[in-house]
């Protein structure tokens, strides 16, 4: 046991640029999905609080539908799918994309959820002041709705940073497909995939040990 972990983390020394190459990689998509998801997250919300009712509806209907569907289902209608009707677009793209579509759907519904918890007098209140739709959701809603929802959000960029794992299946040479690759080497895949378990672990920990929202 012990001569296998030696071997595996020899052939992990002599492939730590790759590997650190993989992290950085890991750590750009779960940013950037996170802000993007975020904001279309915010577009979503604000669609959802429309008083036309097909408007509501195709809202509800998009949170259902990709709440509901697999991620990695996700990513394969776009990876697979779009080239046969002649749309072929980078790993990476495939990737911002898929994962935007999902993470929104899942931050929009944490602010509805938000939303239903304020108090309708408040909004009721600035509209009479004179306050059109726009500034009652910028100025009175949304930050109310963020605030409330920052445990939610803030989870949900760990779990990005996991599940960003599933992009070596769409051939993006993050974090997890490095690891593999330094298995193939020596054959060692229970001691890559363990180590790239506990690496993600780790992450979270040190998230959750530094984010003042998990220290509270």
């Amino acid at each position: 046991m012990i001569a296998g972990w030696s071997l595996f983390f020899n052939d992990l020394t002599e492939q730590l640029p790759l590997v650190v190459d993989g992290i950085k990689e890991t750590c750009k998509l779960a940013l950037i999905v996170s802000i993007t998801g975020f904001l279309w997250g915010i577009i979503i919300f604000f669609l959802s609080l429309s008083h036309r009712p097909v408007v509501k509806a195709i809202t509800r209907l998009y949170m259902d539908f990709f709440i509901g569907t697999p991620l990695i289902l996700i990513l394969f209608v776009i990876y697979y799918g779009l080239p046969q009707s002649g749309i072929h677009l980078s790993s990476f793209t495939v990737a911002v994309t898929g994962f935007t579509l999902n993470v929104g759907a899942y931050n929009a519904a944490y602010m509805t959820t938000a939303y239903n918890a304020l108090n309708k007098y408040e909004t009721e209140a600035a509209v009479v002041q004179g306050l059109n739709k726009r500034q009652v959701f910028l100025w009175i809603i949304l930050p109310q709705v963020l605030l409330s929802s920052i445990p939610a959000l803030t989870n949900q960029v760990i779990n990005n940073l996991k599940d960003s794992t599933i992009v070596f299946l769409i051939q993006y040479t993050e974090f997890f497909a490095r690891i593999q690759e330094v298995a193939a080497t020596s054959f060692k895949f229970f001691h890559a995939y363990l180590f790239c378990r506990h690496s993600v672990s780790y992450w979270r920990y040190l998230y959750c040990r530094f984010d003042p929202v998990f220290r509270a």
